[in-house]
């Protein structure tokens, strides 16, 4: 937040149901933000997101209408581009079989698609290879890359391969070019050209993007050079779906470039010309204007059950398959394959926690291992740790004397350069990623070793310094002020996510009125202040924590309420709606 912290807790909550302490907009930011209000004519609560978002007055018209053309960095800043760009449209034009070897989550499946997509615009066919998860594991290999070099004159390998200096050079007879994201090592494989913003000689101006996003620089460049040929190519902005879909899915910064991409790439997702994403939207009953929190909680796991627990290549194969019929097939396995999914990390999760919890959570790391955990969910359940203590977390999954585990980080600590540390000092197998997530494989009886260096890693870069999450506000808002209209206004500064939260407000001392359960967990009530009309709120799965007690016991009582607004559309109407996060007496 801009300006100083309130000398007091926002509205006096110094421990909220939830154990945290809210905080909110300081003096100077209310004045940054009043400012902004009468320069811009902007609504006051709009005005101070943009305030809390570093935005200034003379900036903020064009951070509401963020323009690619603006933003988009020059492809050829990053090194082996014109090479890598050269190389591919040499195989266009000398009809030379390709190959696009890509990572089973959505990141990969995403870039693939967008290669896939624009060769078969170029009038070329590519042979899409995406690794098991569990006979194979992540990137490439050498029995695949050598299968591929025998029958393929280029190997693209995309959201992967950096470190895979063993299979690359096992590709003999073809050109491998790398298309990654990943953090590089000290040297890089043997290919002709490896394209990837965060190699160690980067500056990391660019390390931010995800995987897709460093190939639709490329597909840029390419179409750029045939423009000098005089030739034209591919519609790339017709792409940005899936650039969209892979950057939030990937949990990729939404600020700067990252912004705009996503921005654009939902407005092309809503014109609902992609089979595989039109159907997939179709399975998971998503029937309105699509947002970055559709591209995270419903799109993306879907696309990612098939690398979790079935066949690898299915969420590729969805987002690349110009074929409604196929497409209606895949979103239709897919979908089954996440309920199968949901149920297998509720098991984990519930273990993991146990384990987190008897372990402790107090340290700077959090980190559990058991035996059989499918190795598909462990990355998500180390989500939930992540979530759950504000602290990195780690999940293994044991099978004999091998431990294969994901790992996720909390902003400020940078866990793929400590994981690679770890390899680098023979604590673990292998290991690698990005500041927010990694993986890794570990001996079975070196993995108490191994957790207890991570720990002191993490540690030195401040994880485990803070105790709970204070909960950050971006101000007080009335509940009459609630209304579709605002809410409208304030999605102008999405979209929301990674780095970019999506505004949070308070409501003070309101009556809770129309209280009761959806399911078994979730709590629906109306709120209000003296004359005002109810808004409606939603609590979901609130019954099952702090919150369910306060709320359903309030009775009569005034409370605090926090939360993000959102529109909720049902039976022809639209309505303000809180998605309640926290509450506390007032």
């Amino acid at each position: 937040m801009t300006g100083a912290t309130p000398a007091r807790a926002f509205l006096g909550v110094e421990q909220s149901a939830t154990g945290r302490r809210w905080i909110g907009p300081g003096a100077e930011a209310d004045r940054l933000a009043e400012a902004m209000a009468q320069e811009t004519r902007l609504p006051l609560a709009l005005s101070r997101v943009l305030v809390a978002r570093g935005v200034a007055p003379a900036e903020a018209a064009r951070f509401l209408d963020p323009l690619i053309r603006d933003l988009l960095p020059d492809p050829r800043g990053l090194k082996d581009m014109g090479a890598a760009a050269a190389r591919l449209l040499k195989a266009v034009r000398d009809r030379e079989r390709i190959a696009v070897f890509a990572d089973y989550d959505v990141d990969g499946g995403a870039s693939a698609a967008l290669l896939v997509t624009w060769l078969r615009g170029m009038g070329i066919g590519a042979t899409l290879y995406i690794p098991d998860r569990i006979d194979e594991g992540y990137g490439p290999n050498v029995p695949a890359m050598q299968g591929l070099a025998a029958a393929h004159g280029l190997i693209l390998c995309v959201d992967c391969g950096t470190l895979s200096h063993e299979a690359v050079a096992a590709a003999k007879g073809a050109d491998v070019v790398i298309l990654d994201h990943h953090l590089g090592g000290e040297t890089l494989p043997p290919a002709l050209a490896v394209v990837n913003p965060n190699r160690q000689d980067e500056s990391g101006d660019l390390g931010h993007l995800c995987a897709a996003s460093v190939v639709f620089l490329m597909l840029v460049e390419c179409n750029r050079l045939l423009r000098g040929e005089g030739a034209a190519g591919p519609d790339l902005m017709a792409m940005l779906d899936l650039v969209a879909l892979a950057t939030v899915a990937d949990v990729a910064p939404l600020t700067g470039v990252n912004r705009a991409l996503v921005r654009q790439g939902l407005k092309v997702l809503a014109r609902r010309e992609r089979p595989g994403l039109r159907a997939l939207a179709d399975v998971a009953r998503m029937n309105e204007t699509p947002r970055a929190y559709h591209l995270g909680f419903l799109l993306g796991p879907r696309i990612n059950a098939g690398g979790r627990i079935g066949a690898a290549d299915l969420g590729a194969r969805l987002l690349a398959t110009d074929d409604a019929r196929e497409a209606a097939a895949l979103a239709e396995r897919l979908d089954h394959l996440n309920s199968e999914r949901r149920e297998i990390e509720a098991r984990v999760r519930d273990e993991a926690l146990a384990q987190a919890e008897a372990r402790g959570a107090s340290g700077p790391l959090v980190w559990a291992a058991g035996e059989g955990w499918h190795p598909g969910v462990v990355g998500i359940v180390a989500a939930r740790l992540k979530e759950a203590t504000n602290r990195p977390a780690v999940v293994i999954g044991l099978e004999g004397d091998i431990g294969k585990g994901s790992a996720r980080s909390v902003p400020g600590v940078d866990l793929g350069a400590a994981i690679q540390r770890l390899a680098a000092e023979g604590l673990i197998l292998k290991g690698g990623g990005h500041r927010m997530a990694a993986g890794l494989t570990v001996a079975r009886d070196r993995i108490g070793a191994a957790m207890a260096r991570l720990g002191d890693l993490l540690a030195r870069q401040g994880a485990g310094s803070a105790g709970p999450r204070d909960l950050a506000l971006d101000g007080l808002l009335m509940p009459g002020a609630a209304t579709p209209a605002l809410i409208e206004d304030l999605e102008r500064a999405g979209p929301f996510g990674q780095s970019a939260p999506a505004p949070r407000f308070a409501f003070a001392s309101v009556g809770i009125s129309g209280l009761r359960r959806l399911g078994e967990s979730h709590l629906r009530f109306g709120f209000a202040d003296l004359g005002s009309p109810a808004v409606e709120a939603i609590a979901f799965g609130a019954a099952d924590t702090p919150l369910g007690p306060l709320i359903e016991g309030h009775g009569g009582r005034r409370l605090h309420l926090a939360g993000r607004l959102e529109l909720n559309h049902w039976g022809g109407r639209t309505r303000a709606q809180l998605r309640l996060e926290d509450a506390a007496p007032a």
